[in-house]
């Protein structure tokens, strides 16, 4: 049983008919199965969930010898659209989230500290830089391998000629909870790059949804997204003397920036007063 998530319910259910939006949920221990989930197979766009997908294709492939995340690369805004025939874009770098990066176009500086800005701040043109290095085909197989069934990594942020054609990110809370949940256990990767991917996460600053909503000071290894009409949080709560659980919450509604990021939280705030449900 789930009482503060089973009493949210209904007003979930009466928010998503008024926004004719959906509303997705998926809360257990790491692993599985779910001790609560709502509509967890529905497909969201993605926003910046997709990130945490990149991340492990980056450390894999390091795994692999195929790069080092101390490579080089140059901070440039110009990538190949994955588009056949589509040429370069570029994203507006005056809406990135992290100045450490947009401050350094020119300048050379390694995967590993792109990686960390891609997640910490959520830095699109560090994400962009990251995908040109290690392609989108190696994150589709991130998502196959944790054994997600409806998320895809189809481009790279602000790739109008892809997205023209329908190319797309999606995620669902299901798919987020079973990566999660592989980098919370070390099977995403290796238990070292896992351990490393965890602490990358932890160190999430963008706190006012998901992590809100616990009490302060609770470690959770998260990333969210958002667009306009879409607010999601996905992590694994370490909480103190406790099992560690997987929460994921994916909204798709006609509520504002911080309306999501509140109505997150709230649903994060159920979670943790459930937590024993989950063990």
């Amino acid at each position: 049983m789930t009482p503060e998530l089973d009493a949210l319910t209904p007003e979930l259910d009466s928010l998503v008919a008024d926004a004719n939006g959906t509303i997705s949920i998926w809360a257990g221990p790491v692993g599985g199965p779910p001790a609560y989930a709502r509509d967890a197979d529905a497909t969201h766009y993605a926003a910046s969930t997709m990130k945490a997908a990149v991340l492990v294709a980056l450390y894999r492939l390091a795994e692999a010898g195929e790069l080092s995340l101390d490579d080089e690369i140059e901070i440039r805004n110009e990538f190949p659209s994955v588009w056949p025939g589509a040429g370069d874009f570029s994203i507006d770098v005056t809406d990135d989230n992290d100045d450490e990066v947009t401050d350094r176009l020119g300048q050379r500086t390694t995967l590993g500290w792109l990686a960390e800005r891609m997640i910490v701040r959520s830095s699109n043109l560090a994400t962009n830089l990251v995908i040109s290095r290690v392609g989108v085909a190696p994150v589709a197989e991130v998502w196959r391998s944790v054994g997600a069934r409806h998320s895809v990594t189809g481009r790279g942020i602000e790739d109008a000629a892809a997205r023209a054609e329908g190319v797309t990110n999606l995620v669902t809370a299901a798919d987020l909870a079973a990566l999660f949940s592989a980098i919370a256990d070390g099977t995403a990767a290796s238990a070292d790059s896992c351990t490393a991917m965890l602490r990358i996460l932890q160190a999430q600053e963008y706190r006012e949804d998901l992590p809100a909503g616990l009490p302060p000071g609770t470690p959770v290894a998260a990333k969210n997204g958002w667009v306009t009409g879409v607010r999601h949080g996905a992590g694994v709560v370490l909480p103190a003397g406790e099992p560690p659980f997987t929460l994921v919450v994916c909204t798709t509604t006609l509520l504002g920036e911080a309306e999501g990021a509140a109505l997150v939280a709230r649903i994060a705030t159920a979670a943790w007063r459930d937590r024993k449900a989950f063990t």
